[in-house]
């Protein structure tokens, strides 16, 4: 069940899997320069927290790898400019900007290991090695972040799903996805009810088709069946990724994901995050304090290219925050966090 890879380093470049294209055609674009990474985010032609920070991470390697700069110094402020690029393609999620500060850090730690000569050639073999750790490192952490989740699950339910957090997400098996995919793989019957996540549909194009491809069970359903299902519909668990979580366990998930952990605790649904630590942002005390990225009102007036709206001014937080409170736990790499999230987040990061 590991059949989806959507994103790869190679000696020719960065191939990524165009998400936007899903699942009606399979395409992967090979891309050799940096600023063309950086409109893939963007774009969301690769989407998803953990591997929008492998995409940072590629990215910053192929910037430095192709660069034309003889000395350190002149390396350096070109490295600078690929970090200010990448850092404005999505504001949320919070890998990104733990995969640059990552980078900032190797880049000086190799440019002190030898500024004579020979040194720029170290820093960018260096970079292009830290890029392939990140992504190893990814896989790592999913398939534990898999472990942990799936032995929170009843061994026959009803999982439901919010967006896309497969390994279309993470570059690994994915993180909500990943559980399921270990549960699955550890002999659980499990079925996944997928909400179509509008505007962007990743539920309905990707979670959908990821699912399918490894022959897991699933159900589709529209965004307003979600209160149907969780009341009637007998399930057990439902698990869901993240971009950015706060101190406090307070969450940014795909919109959507809040009205979900609501329903769920009316009902009485276990609601479980599913992240890796770099998803942590320790800084923010609360949830207030997450930026939310609004994306253009033409996604929600528009479907596939065709008007399904009046001319008329459209909202599109795409994201919105789920309070620790509804959380039943979070599930990380190092193991599973409950409330307080504030002492036991603390505590896996202090672990590391």
């Amino acid at each position: 069940m590991r059949t989806v890879e959507p994103i790869r380093w190679t000696s020719e470049g960065v191939v990524i899997l165009d998400q936007t294209k899903l699942p009606g055609e399979v395409i992967y674009h090979t891309y050799t320069d940096y600023r063309d990474v950086a409109r893939a985010i963007k774009s969301m032609v690769i989407r998803g927290a953990p591997a929008i920070g492998v995409a940072a991470a590629m990215g910053l390697a192929l910037g430095v790898k192709s660069s034309k700069a003889t000395g350190v110094e002149g390396l350096r402020a070109e490295f600078v400019a690929m970090c200010e690029m990448l850092a404005q393609t999505r504001p949320t999620a919070v890998d990104l900007f733990w995969a640059i500060d990552r980078f900032k850090r190797r880049f000086e730690e190799l440019s002190r290991e030898d500024s004579r000569e020979g040194g720029v050639d170290r820093i960018r073999a260096g970079l292009v090695a830290e890029a392939q750790t990140v992504h190893q490192e990814r896989r790592e952490a999913d398939e534990r972040i898999g472990r942990y989740g799936a032995e929170l699950l009843p061994k026959s339910c009803r999982v439901m799903t919010q967006c896309n957090a497969g390994a279309l997400a993470t570059g690994g098996i994915g993180t909500a996805l990943g559980v399921i995919r270990m549960a699955v793989e550890g002999g659980y019957r499990i079925e996944v009810l997928v909400p179509e996540t509008r505007p962007y549909l990743q539920g309905a194009r990707l979670t959908a088709w990821e699912l399918n491809q490894d022959r897991i069970p699933l159900t589709l359903i529209t965004d307003n069946m979600v209160g149907h299902f969780l009341k009637t519909g007998g399930v057990g668990a439902v698990v869901v990724g993240a971009d950015r979580i706060a101190r406090n366990g307070d969450t940014a998930n795909k919109i959507g994901t809040y009205g979900i952990a609501v329903i769920a605790k009316e009902n009485k649904v276990p609601f479980y995050v599913a992240a890796p630590l770099s998803t942590l942002d320790l800084s923010l005390p609360t949830g207030e304090q997450i930026p939310i990225e609004e994306r253009s009102e033409e996604e929600v007036t528009h479907l596939r290219g065709m008007r399904i709206s009046p001319d008329v001014h459209a909202a599109h937080p795409a994201f919105d925050v789920t309070p620790a409170r509804f959380i039943t736990a979070i599930i990380t790499e190092r193991g599973v966090a409950r409330a307080p999230y504030e002492e036991s987040l603390k505590k896996m990061t202090e672990a590391q």
